[in-house]
This record gives C-alpha cells, sequence and structure tokens, in this order.
C-alpha cells in the first residue's frame, strides 16, 4: 500500500510537466478567430489542416496553417488581425526536391548555422518551402535557451534570415 501512493502522487506531476508540450484548449484571443481564419484558408485552398499556429511576425499576430490538399502541402499565413491570407507557400518533402533543389545554394547544414547564431537553442523542426516567387527557403522552429519557440526562414539561395516570429501556441505536430 505504501507504493500505491507515491505513484499516484507521480502521476500528477508527470502530466503537470509533460502539459505544456500540448497544445491544450484554444489559442489566445485575437481580433479574428482561428476559426474565421481557417475558414478563410480552407474556402481558397481545400485540404486537411494538419497543424495550425500561432506566431508574432513583427508584432502581428498570424495564424499559420499547415493544410495537406490532394497533391500538395501548403504552408498558409492568416493575419489574426485582418482575416486575409498574407502569404501562401509549397511545403515540399525535402532538399532533394526539383523546385527546392534547383533554388538551393546553401546547404542545410549552413543554413542552420545561421540560424542559430541569431536565436540559439535546439532546432526542433525542419520544414522546406517554395515561396510564392519560386524561391527556396528553410524554415526551423527553434527552441530558444530562454523556453520560446521561434520560427525562423533563411533563404536557400542567399543563406540570409529572411523572416522570423514567435511560435505562441501550436495545435497538431512538429
Amino acid at each position: 500500500m505504501k507504493l500505491v501512493k507515491p505513484v499516484l502522487f507521480v502521476a500528477p506531476v508527470i502530466f503537470a510537466v509533460a502539459a505544456p508540450a500540448f497544445a491544450d484548449g484554444a489559442p489566445p484571443k485575437t481580433k479574428v478567430s482561428l476559426e474565421q481564419c481557417e475558414k478563410t484558408v480552407l474556402d481558397q485552398y481545400p485540404g486537411r489542416v494538419v497543424k495550425v499556429e500561432l506566431k508574432k511576425e513583427k508584432g502581428v499576430p498570424t495564424f499559420e496553417f499547415d493544410v495537406q490538399g490532394a497533391d500538395k502541402t501548403w504552408d498558409i499565413e492568416c493575419s489574426a488581425k485582418t482575416g486575409a491570407i498574407t502569404e501562401v507557400e509549397e511545403e515540399v518533402a525535402n532538399a532533394d526536391a526539383p523546385a527546392f533543389k534547383d533554388k538551393a545554394k546553401v546547404s542545410l547544414e549552413a543554413a542552420q548555422k545561421t540560424a542559430l547564431k541569431k536565436y540559439p537553442g535546439e532546432i526542433v523542426e525542419t520544414e522546406y518551402e517554395i515561396e510564392p516567387d519560386g524561391a527556396a527557403s528553410y524554415e526551423f522552429d527553434i527552441k530558444t535557451r530562454s523556453g520560446k519557440e521561434m520560427k525562423v526562414e533563411v533563404d536557400a539561395t542567399s543563406g540570409k534570415i529572411v523572416e522570423a516570429g514567435e511560435e505562441v501556441w501550436q495545435r497538431g505536430s512538429e
């Protein structure tokens, strides 16, 4: 019986520590709701939302939806301030995808080094994207040493950081 008490005590503690790793509940309140942005996105890009994040980009709250369409995966940004779609990128499987490989002049390792120099921490996700103008970019989710998660986009041709924002909420997996 003495063993039961510690186990019952440990289980809630483990859950309390692990809970922040999961998106629990609704995102922080924004002028335009998650549901409104999701409807706008899916009306224009039919498919299944596999992940949605709320990030601050230049101080503007922005929802980023990963939408699996019939033949492509899209990263679609919707302003949580206006409800307008602000950016559409095609996500490709890896750096060997022809649309990415044809444009990339900077290695994954060099892009990671650039991102981590500006935002020290651990890269927890890497995506390969084709921008609206056809340019290729690496997108990294970095868990910084201070505990914040940053989304950092590095141009695969120039090696420069072209976009960065703090992720504040997520539903779906990395």
